[in-house]
């Protein structure tokens, strides 16, 4: 799991933030399936620029699990406007996972 950021204090408090967003068919949280791929924070414009992906293009939660991580990082930074993106570029893939995550999904 390697999100990329250009604040590693503010990244670490949004994925902390963000393990408590879960996918609702898998049951796992967005940070251990990799779903999270950047999370950039702009101070000057108060904007957090935040990239994610889905485990599959056809994902029927795609709407509902994109507003939970923009509403969770709202949340927690109050002050700033959150811009997401949904990527498929790279595609998400198994290896995406944390160890975490591997062993919630072998129980």
């Amino acid at each position: 799991m390697n999100v990329i950021t250009n604040n590693n204090v503010k990244c670490t408090i949004a994925l902390a933030v963000l393990q408590n967003v879960e996918d609702p068919e898998i049951g796992l949280n967005v940070v251990d399936l990799g779903l999270i791929y950047q999370v950039d924070f702009d101070e000057e414009q108060a904007k957090i620029f935040c990239t994610m992906t889905l485990t599959t293009q056809f994902c029927p939660m795609a709407a509902a699990l994109s507003e939970a991580v923009k509403r969770a990082l709202q949340k927690t930074f109050t002050d700033m406007d959150v811009h997401l993106e949904v990527t498929f570029n790279p595609p998400w893939s198994h290896e995406r996972i944390s160890a975490d995550g591997q062993l919630f999904l072998n129980q």
